[in-house]
């Protein structure tokens, strides 16, 4: 009974994500001169960094699908053109926007405060990735080789601005469109002192792409040796500053770490330690899963945190907040948007996918069923799907119509059955 109403649920998804595709499948306008994809609801006109790629993620799994495969080609230009915009916005020093938006602005908002002196995040590290997952998809990364300098540039702008060498971590710059909008290991702290490991893990993959990107169009291989050799540095300074052997679990650290000295005081031994951790425990903490660095211990201890009924476990997904954090909270706010327990289906797959890379077969299938039936069963109470919900009842909060990693939920129900 219960498999049979899950792929009914997985039916009822498809069905809207079908019918309601080509309203998220954006012309260009203003100064977005690309087509791109949005993530539908109240972001309608947006351009942004992770939310792109996630929702070309989820409609590359379904383009030879979607009306028959008629839409095939224009989800592959739109995806390509979500690069295009980024790029056509990049800054000569390398910068680029996280998100570009339509407004009472000539140019995107961020580029102006960058133009101003005033040094805000930048794109997240899902430029590389975007490409790679579109070339992997056409079999041809040849559309992306004029990229390749501004590519350069957008991580030397990310080593000049964002990266500290003494625990060899990248640190945001401030708590502004973190992706994770108002995690506390960020959010309301001071000015670059967090190395977030939402950061940090995907960086480690968007190292890789750029690998792959040159050994694919410009066939350096020094250099892609150079980025791989990169993200191994990455991986190690994670694992030494991230990992707390006590409570098994990854955080983000503080980075604001030095000696302070004051007339005759602490002259002898100072502070050598080079990060403090942040023990806040969210569903990032899971990435190192996904992005494949954490050992088979690791994983094993990560898999008793997701299962843990007075953290993170809920019957709807994984909270992203674990339960018994101070900051737990169901709240409605969409500036930021809410990160402190609600199910977010874009958490739900990067933790099923982690789970998956590991061999946890069963636990994955949980966690696939929780989120077919989340959105199944608000489809069927709103005719629509939300971008969050309530981790107990599993009741919409807020913003209905929003597509965007939603799709995820049938990447998971796929990616179960090719592995049978």
């Amino acid at each position: 009974m219960e498999k049979a109403l899950l792929e009914e649920y997985r039916k009822r998804i498809y069905g809207y994500i079908e019918e309601n595709v080509d309203t998220v499948l954006k012309k260009p306008v203003g100064f977005i001169h690309y087509p791109f994809i949005d993530p539908g609801s109240v972001y309608d006109g947006n351009v942004w960094d992770w939310d792109t790629f996630w929702s070309v993620y989820g409609l590359l799994n379904l383009a030879k699908k979607l009306k028959g495969g008629a839409l095939e080609d224009k989800i592959i230009e739109h995806a390509k053109g979500n690069v295009r915009n980024f790029m056509d916005h990049q800054l000569p020093d390398g910068y680029i926007p996280m998100m570009i938006e339509l407004g009472k602005w000539p140019e995107p908002y961020l580029n102006m405060k960058h133009k101003e002196g005033i040094l805000m995040n930048m794109h997240k590290p899902f430029l590389c990735q975007q490409i790679c997952l579109i070339s992997d998809y056409c079999k041809d990364y040849g559309w992306a080789a004029g990229y390749i300098g501004q590519l350069e540039k957008y991580f030397e702008c990310y080593d000049k601005n964002y990266y500290f060498e003494n625990p060899q971590l990248y640190v945001w710059c401030d708590d502004i469109m973190i992706g994770m909008d108002n995690d506390p290991a960020s959010f309301g702290r001071p000015k670059f002192s967090t190395a977030n490991i939402f950061l940090n893990s995907f960086m480690t993959e968007e190292l890789k792409c750029m690998a792959r990107i040159l050994e694919a169009v410009s066939q350096d291989h020094d250099r892609a040796v150079w980025y791989k050799e990169k993200a191994a540095r990455l991986e190690k300074a994670i694992q030494r500053e991230c990992y707390d052997k006590r409570d098994k679990f990854f955080y983000s650290v503080d980075v604001d770490i030095k000696t302070r000295k004051f007339d005759w005081f602490h002259e002898g031994l100072g502070v050598f330690w080079k990060t403090l951790p942040i023990k806040i425990r969210t569903w990032s903490g899971f990435l190192p899963m996904w992005a494949g660095f954490a050992t088979e211990e690791q994983a094993a201890e990560l898999v008793k945190h997701f299962e843990d009924e007075s953290t993170f476990s809920s019957p709807w997904g994984i909270t992203t907040l674990a339960k018994d954090e101070k900051m737990f909270d169901l709240s409605v706010t969409n500036n930021p948007s809410n990160w402190l327990g609600p199910v977010w289906l874009v958490a739900n797959y990067i933790v099923f996918r982690g789970l998956l890379n590991y061999g946890y077969r069963e636990e994955a299938a949980r966690i696939c069923g929780q989120s077919l039936k989340l959105l199944g069963q608000d489809l069927e109470k709103t005719g629509s799907m939300h971008e969050y919900y309530n981790p107990f009842s599993g009741e919409p909060i807020m913003n209905g119509g929003f597509i965007n990693w939603n799709i995820l939920a049938l990447n998971m129900a796929d990616e179960l059955e090719a592995q049978k």
